[in-house]
């Protein structure tokens, strides 16, 4: 059964899948004092679902095993990455995290993982049930993944596969079905601590701990409010997220290109010019980013990113642009916007 689930994955186009028992996470206590120190942040919706990322029971009755899959969102070589964006090839651009430089992941794996669980389903003859996430459910998933041996957890707290280095997505199919558990993986992340010390704002405290508030994808996805003053200059020309733990990890030696998201590409988010993006209204901003992981951040949330961003990298040249913003009728677009223009101002000096 567990090779037929294997085979069907990777038809589905899935570049790993592996399995592990139901049993409750060993990293609960770690999970609990982390929610406690406040790391997570305004991510409120990590401490109303603690009592089921504690208990896999309380997510789905009956669960006895777990099917963890990867998809590598590795890009094939860069042969031209702006090929793709307007604007003049000498504007400020922005950095986007690999994985938003596609359509949204949520939306691509759903379609596969669900037909994926109903094969299980189907041809369990046991009356099965499961249960699919594709990075939304409440459960404790890095765990799971390096407990199922898909990779280990790293210092930078992020899963790392020896296949395919930093750049893989997680999704997990609960079931009911008792299937026998894969080796779990090791952690082979030895005296390296590249990923601690490429961190721009510091948000990897120490080996293995977090402190999402700090974290550039944090402050540019997930926090809704203004982006805390002093970490500001540190976010660079990032717009939304960072990937920078992940890029300077050795493990990627042995990424390779992915597969499944590949088809589903948006070149024009490799490195999107800045001062276009800081000119869209609520409508284009809709139709800009449909479909995509930017699309999370609203309007007031990328703009505001774009303003910190050009206070970072731009020249005099953006200052009228940016001054126009600074009237934005978004009040944190318009703090933020004055903001870079000061920042601009300062190095003119």
């Amino acid at each position: 059964m567990k090779e037929a689930i294997r085979q069907r994955a990777r038809e589905l186009g899935f570049d790993d899948c592996r399995f592990t028992h139901a049993a409750p996470p060993a990293r609960r206590a770690a999970f609990d004092a982390w929610l406690a120190a406040g790391r997570q942040g305004e991510m409120g919706w990590m401490e109303r679902s603690a009592v089921k990322r504690r208990d896999l029971q309380a997510v789905l009755p009956g669960a006895r095993s777990i099917i963890t899959l990867a998809v590598n969102y590795n890009p094939p070589p860069r042969d031209n990455a702006t090929a793709n964006s307007t604007g003049s090839p000498d504007e400020p651009r922005g950095q986007v995290a690999r994985y938003a430089r596609h359509a949204d992941y949520h939306d691509v794996l759903s379609a596969p993982l669900k037909t994926l669980a109903e094969f299980v389903e189907s041809t369990s003859g046991s009356n099965a049930r499961c249960l699919w996430y594709v990075d939304t459910g409440p459960i404790l998933e890095r765990e799971l993944a390096e407990r199922s041996g898909i990779g280990f957890v790293g210092k930078h707290t992020n899963v790392i596969s020896r296949q395919f280095g930093n750049w893989i997505l997680l999704a997990e199919i609960l079931t009911t079905l008792e299937l026998e558990p894969d080796p779990p993986e090791t952690n082979r992340c030895g005296n390296c601590t590249r990923c601690l010390a490429s961190c721009p704002t510091q948000a990897i405290t120490a080996p293995f701990q977090l402190d999402a508030r700090r974290c550039i994808s944090y402050l540019t996805i997930e926090l809704k409010g203004s982006i805390p003053l002093e970490l500001r200059s540190a976010i660079g020309d990032r717009i939304f997220g960072c990937d920078d733990c992940l890029a300077v990890c050795p493990w990627n030696r042995f990424a390779q290109a992915g597969r499944l998201l590949h088809p589903h590409a948006r070149p024009d988010l490799t490195e999107p010019a800045l001062l276009e993006l800081l000119q869209l209204d609520e409508a284009q901003f809709k139709r800009r980013f449909a479909g995509t992981p930017l699309l999370r951040s609203k309007r007031r949330g990328l703009v505001r990113n774009v303003c910190v961003a050009l206070g970072n990298v731009g020249t005099a040249a953006v200052l009228p642009t940016l001054a126009r913003a600074t009237s934005d009728p978004e009040p944190l677009i318009a703090e933020h916007a004055r903001w870079a223009v000061a920042q601009i101002n300062s190095r003119k000096k």
